[in-house]
């Protein structure tokens, strides 16, 4: 998921968040974070927990500290975050190398460091969630503000993402900057729990079906073969003309294609319906078409 919005707007309290609306870790999941972690020095006192880990390296990262590798080809930020969120603020600041390095983990969800004398896989099964400006200055669209440079500054900031990199983000949404009046009297929100308690079901509705299909290895939606979600996001008859009309008029790659269904999928898991409707697929289709909008500039 990819957050654009102006500084201020709630982008890196928004994903702050996400930890505590996550299902709590299964034993198998809790072993594998642990057994990474222990690797890398990093479990403290020999401590378990069953939160999901939440990763938040800063822009100046290197490859290294992200994908993995030092003298003891150690995991890097990628596979500390497994089973959990690798949160990249400020995303265009990351230096190109390091962005295009994560598109092999969240192809494969996991990151291979090859070196002259060894070779080492970690597991990167990640959910990446990245926020950023709409361009340098940082307040290309708001009302009452003009960008000195122009359409130049966002086309030129928005374009340091590679267009392969931003064809693996599913979800793009535009955050608002909060007024004044919103703090005032702020509107009624659901907590994190009843979020949750809704996350877990959609999760167990998940599970349930993967066991049914004969693959109970699989968690989620996101980690399924594309054939897999082919048979279990099947939509009705106008969703599937509403996406074929989308992907004629978007230019979606075959892997664009995919993620819409998975998308569409989870939102019919979250409402709980049995099948996909035209109502999941325009949803997952209309943060598809934000994304294509910044590839364009890319």
């Amino acid at each position: 998921m990819l957050m654009v919005g102006p500084p201020g707007s709630g982008k890196s309290m928004l994903a702050a968040r996400l930890p505590s609306i996550l299902p709590p870790l299964s034993p198998s999941e809790l072993l594998e974070v642990s057994m990474i972690h222990s690797i890398a020095g990093q479990l403290a006192g020999g401590k378990l927990s069953d939160r999901r880990p939440f990763r938040t390296p800063h822009h100046s990262a290197t490859m290294a500290a992200m994908i993995g590798g030092g003298l003891r080809a150690k995991p890097g930020e990628a596979s500390l975050a497994h089973n959990g969120v690798l949160f990249l603020d400020e995303f265009p600041e990351f230096t190109p190398q390091v962005l295009d390095a994560l598109r092999q983990p969240l192809e494969t969800a996991e990151c291979i460091i090859a070196r002259a004398n060894h070779r080492v896989t970690y597991p990167a099964a990640i959910q990446l969630v990245a926020a950023m400006n709409p361009c340098r200055c940082g307040m290309a669209g708001e009302p009452g503000h003009s960008c000195a440079r122009g359409p130049r500054c966002v086309s030129d900031y928005q374009g340091r993402i590679s267009g392969p990199l931003m064809d693996r983000i599913d979800i793009r949404i535009d955050v608002p900057a909060v007024t004044a009046a919103d703090l005032i009297r702020p509107a009624p929100a659901e907590t994190s729990a009843v979020v949750a308690r809704r996350v877990a079901k959609a999760r167990e509705l998940q599970m349930d079906r993967f066991i049914a299909f004969g693959t109970p290895q699989v968690f989620s939606n996101a980690r399924c073969s594309t054939a897999m979600i082919e048979k279990m996001a099947e939509p009705d008859a106008g969703g599937l003309q509403l996406l074929r009309d989308a992907a004629e008029k978007m230019k979606f790659s075959a892997r664009g294609y995919h993620r819409v269904l998975k998308v569409a999928r989870t939102l019919a898991d979250l409402d709980e319906k049995p099948t996909v409707g035209r109502i999941h697929l325009a949803e997952a289709i209309s943060y598809r078409i934000a994304g294509e909008r910044l590839t364009a500039a890319a």
